[in-house]
């Protein structure tokens, strides 16, 4: 029975595909021991970016590192404007829960505001960059009313609701002042949670925060100067102090979060989907086949 060539070069091309992979795996794990060999005392990096939207992936990865025994501290290195409101509570939590158990210093990049500056008050020590944008302790809502715009294109709405406040905020219609009200009351306590947990984690008295929490940002060193954050410094700098804090001798090593899946597995599975797709194609040129609707299709190349 004779081979055929296409599946022949495809298992063939698998075959070769997994046996670097093992051998590229091999030695990633071999480097991996080394490294855990010649040191028992890491620093952890937890990487908060961007909106914080959601919680679970950093909340796991702060757990990981608390129940390491090989992490002594950790740095959570925070370059975020800020986000969800219950999120940025969440990962304050576990921070939080993790100061417990092990030393925990926050490192600023560029922005750290807001929900981002939030989840800084948890740690022993906030670095930041004379530069960084903190601050903009506060909470905000946003709304749009597209009524005008609807009425000149002539759409109009209809709403059934089973409460005088279930359609509230809606952009359909202008807001009434007792929907406003009740916004507002919403904010207000958001406000008053954010202002508490500022001023008992920096140990700032409330009628200080209260000139200092209405919205602004600031820049590192002003930030440093209202006691919004502790020492100026990069990321090196934050390693240092959390060594320090932790009592590592020496220089630390330095353990970053794994990316999810291998790269090269990918790029396997990836040239294996291109290369039967290449190969279905041309065993198709010049021919038809019925789509899922029926309707006839011609494969050209």
């Amino acid at each position: 029975m004779r081979r055929h060539p296409v599946i022949f070069g495809i298992f063939l091309l698998f075959a070769v595909g997994i046996l670097f992979f093992l051998f590229m795996f091999g030695i990633s794990r071999l480097g991996g021991e080394r490294k855990s060999f010649a040191s028992s005392e890491k620093i952890g990096v937890v990487n908060v970016k961007g909106i914080i939207t959601d919680s679970k992936s950093i909340v796991d990865q702060i757990s990981r590192y608390s129940d390491d025994g090989k992490i002594k501290a950790v740095v959570i290195r925070i370059d975020s404007p800020g986000g969800g409101v219950a999120a940025s509570q969440e990962i304050y939590d576990a921070v939080t829960n993790l100061k417990k158990k092990k030393k925990t210093v926050v490192s600023m990049g560029s922005v750290a505001a807001s929900g981002g500056y939030y989840i800084a008050c948890a740690a022993d020590r906030i670095v930041a960059n004379p530069g960084t944008v903190t601050g903009s302790i506060g909470a905000i809502m946003h709304f749009s009313n597209v009524e005008d715009t609807l009425k000149k294109i002539g759409v109009r709405s209809s709403v059934v609701k089973s409460g005088k406040y279930k359609d509230s905020g809606s952009p359909l219609r202008e807001m009434t002042p007792e929907e406003k009200l009740l916004f507002q009351g919403v904010i207000n306590d958001i406000y008053e949670q954010f202002v508490e947990t500022v001023s008992k984690a920096r140990k700032i008295s409330r009628e200080k925060m209260k000139d200092i929490a209405d919205g602004r940002i600031f820049t590192g060193r002003q930030a440093q100067k209202l006691g919004l954050v502790d020492t100026l410094g990069d990321m090196s700098s934050a390693i240092d102090t959390a060594a320090g804090l932790a009592g590592i001798k020496g220089k630390p090593e330095v353990v970053y979060p794994k990316e999810k899946g291998f790269t090269i597995w990918r790029y396997i599975a990836d040239e294996l989907s291109s290369a039967v797709v290449r190969e279905l194609r041309g065993e198709m040129k010049g021919t038809y086949f019925l789509s899922r609707d029926h309707q006839l299709q011609f494969v050209l190349e």
